[in-house]
């Protein structure tokens, strides 16, 4: 299969899924069907809730769904075959992973902005709710960790035996850094001139594109910062502290808008070198069912589960349902902007996963290896194998691209576990807020405090080793897409609006989960009775068996409220 001819048609399929799929969920759910203000708007408050246009949105929205994941799951299951990845980045984007996105951000906007948990307290139990936000917190604490990291290895500086930088290894990464530093200056520039100075759109967003280019020619010339990684990692945990807490419009809004011409541009990159290269599909088999083994324990991982829990972002992914509710949803115009936001998305970062297959295929040319050498490496051969002398620059411009979407993520998570904190505390049903709270609730629910307790927590297990437990994540993050999609299947139906698109995707991710969970629990048992094991192993064992029994839980009380719906909920 030439690689060229497999991105024309996947780029159909997904965009006959936007076009007919799409407009079937906006008419059986009511998407604009009333006149009323989106909480944005209703419950402006200047630092979560404030309204932004479309395109804004779409950039804080793609930048953080998407991150590593689109890039690292598609290079991580490429094992198990080209076609079997296409096939569930296909399927799973169109009928799992934009039903689950854009469900989640039209259920939010319909409970005033609130987050899934208050969505399941509201619509199942408080007792499902607690539950849920105890795991939804600890897993963005596991995002924390492993974004910090990742943006923190992309910044970080290679040194010698002696201890001296080896400026040379360094180079890149110094770039990528002064890069990302500029830009984070020049994105609150811009948040300031267009929300505080009512500058027009459109000279902001040439004026802003123009200064993009202005920092990369700086960064790319001028780098004098040399740190360690582990120094980033602190810079990067202060950075997302202040971000967490300050108003969107000063630098979560403005910033993710100008990251979106990065992507952009990343993405257009990418495609001109596929047309360029039209890479092989076949250097990778088309189908396999046990390829992928186990570093630690030497077992073949089969396709399923295993594939479904490792390409997840580019087919479906329990974060977006957390930025769906978290972010987005405080900072939607209007309610038919939804489905291009959440839906149009998910489907474009289903694009990404496959031109990152491409990268994958033409990759295996020069045997590199590491998610970053292979994508942005393999996408720069693409296009430096026809127009030559163009390598380090791409290289660097997509190793940057890939680190924005990083650090986006990294603080949208910040916020989002942020929120869930506080509303650990807090009985939205009985009208309770981090004002007039009183004694420990009013200590906990408190942005600041919440914020610092999840930044010390994130950073600490990014520092000390998340790789240990990292292998959970892919099911913890699959278990969450099973609940966010029980969430908005029991609130559609307590509401009387069709809610039979959810059940086989809800059905199918908590199965997978449940059975990834299970397979992962018997390897740790196995390395921790070989003997020698370290800590990862025993809480690997122990979250895999908690995290079992609480997708039992949920979705037994889930399958009761959806058999047997409440009446009179908030449509």
């Amino acid at each position: 299969m030439n690689g060229l001819v497999l991105l024309i048609i996947s780029v159909a399929v997904l965009l006959c899924g936007y076009v007919f799929y799409g407009r079937w969920l906006c008419k059986q759910w009511g998407v604009g069907e009333l006149d009323k203000p989106t909480p944005a708007h209703a419950l402006e408050d200047g630092i979560d809730y404030v309204p932004a246009k479309a395109p804004i949105l779409m950039g804080h929205h793609f930048s953080s769904i998407a991150g590593a994941g689109p890039i690292t799951g598609p290079i991580g299951a490429a094992g198990f075959g080209w076609l079997a990845c296409t096939l569930w980045i296909l399927i799973g984007g169109i009928f799992f992973g934009g039903v689950h996105d854009f469900g989640a951000l039209f259920a939010s906007v319909r409970h005033d902005g609130k987050s899934i948990g208050e969505i399941i307290s509201t619509n199942m139990s408080k007792r499902a709710k607690m539950l849920f936000l105890i795991f939804a917190y600890l897993t963005l604490i596991l995002v924390v960790a492993a974004f910090a990291s990742i943006v923190a290895g992309t910044f970080g500086a290679t040194f010698t035996e002696s201890g001296a930088v080896d400026y040379a290894a360094s180079e890149a990464n110094a770039r990528v850094a002064m890069v990302s530093l500029l830009f984070i200056a020049i994105a609150i520039v811009f948040g300031f001139l267009v929300y505080r100075r009512n500058a027009p759109m459109s000279v902001a967003s040439v004026v802003g594109v123009i200064a993009i280019v202005a920092i990369i020619a700086i960064g790319m010339n001028f780098h004098p910062i040399y740190l360690s990684k582990d120094a980033w990692m602190w810079i990067c945990g202060i950075y997302i502290a202040i971000a967490s807490v300050t108003p969107v419009w000063i630098l979560l809004q403005p910033r993710d808008y100008l990251s979106s011409f990065l992507l952009y541009a990343m993405l257009a990159l990418a495609v001109v070198g596929v047309v360029l290269a039209r890479p092989d599909m076949s250097s990778m088999p088309a189908i396999n069912t046990f390829v992928v083994t186990n570093p630690d324990t030497g077992a073949g991982n089969p396709i399923f589960p295993v594939l479904f829990t490792t390409i997840a972002c580019g087919a479906i992914s329990g974060f977006h349902s957390l930025v769906s509710s978290g972010t987005t949803s405080k900072q939607l115009d209007k309610e038919t902007d939804a489905k291009p936001i959440a839906y149009g998305g998910m489907l474009l970062e289903c694009v990404l996963a496959i031109l990152t297959l491409c990268a994958v295929a033409y990759a295996k040319k020069y045997d590199l290896v590491g998610a970053t050498n292979i994508f942005g490496g393999g996408l720069a051969h693409m296009i430096d194998d026809s127009i030559p002398g163009t390598y380090n620059i791409l290289f660097t411009l997509l190793v940057l691209t890939y680190s924005a979407f990083c650090l986006t993520s990294l603080d949208t998570a910040t916020r989002l576990a942020r929120f869930m904190f506080q509303e650990f505390w807090l009985d939205a049903s009985k009208g309770e807020t981090p004002e007039n709270v009183t004694g420990y609730k009013k200590i906990f629910s408190n942005m600041y405090v919440s914020t610092g307790i999840t930044v010390v927590l994130g950073v600490l297990l990014g520092l000390n080793g998340y790789e240990k437990i990292w292998a959970l994540f892919g099911s913890a993050n699959q278990l969450l897409a099973g609940l966010g999609l029980l969430a908005v299947a029991t609130w559609l139906g307590n509401i009387g609006k069709n809610n039979k698109m959810f059940l086989i995707p809800m059905g199918f991710m908590i199965v997978v989960t449940i059975f990834s969970l299970l397979i992962n629990t018997k390897n740790q048992m196995a390395l921790i009775s070989a003997g020698g094991a370290d800590w990862g192993p025993y809480v690997q064992a122990i979250l895999g068996v908690l995290l079992v029994v609480l997708a039992i839980i949920l979705a037994i009380e889930g399958c009761m409220t959806i058999a047997h719906p409440k009446k009179n909920q908030k449509v």
